[in-house]
């Protein structure tokens, strides 16, 4: 059975073996990315899970930078196969 997660959703919703995005959404996903802030968040977050002593706030904080991260990851892929099929066809 297929998993129903959010991201899992937005998997099979996007499609992202299929490109179809234009050139310029495409480097648009591409260039994306999380703030430094995030990043030093996140890093932040990791290094205390790595100990185990995460709040459960904290563990909430983490899921969430990981969905998103999820999804960004998902676009990108979107758009690197838009811009393959693009280059193929040139």
């Amino acid at each position: 059975m297929t998993a129903n997660t959010q991201i899992a959703i937005l998997r099979r919703m996007l499609d992202p073996d299929n490109g179809g995005l234009s050139p310029e959404a495409a480097r648009f996903f591409l260039h994306l990315d999380f703030p430094q802030k995030d990043h030093d968040r996140m890093a932040e977050l990791a290094a205390k899970a790595g100990t185990g002593k995460l709040s459960l706030d904290e563990q909430e904080e983490l899921k969430e930078y990981g969905r998103v991260g999820d999804l960004l990851a998902i676009l990108q892929s979107k758009a690197r196969k838009s811009l393959q099929m693009v280059e193929c066809a040139s």
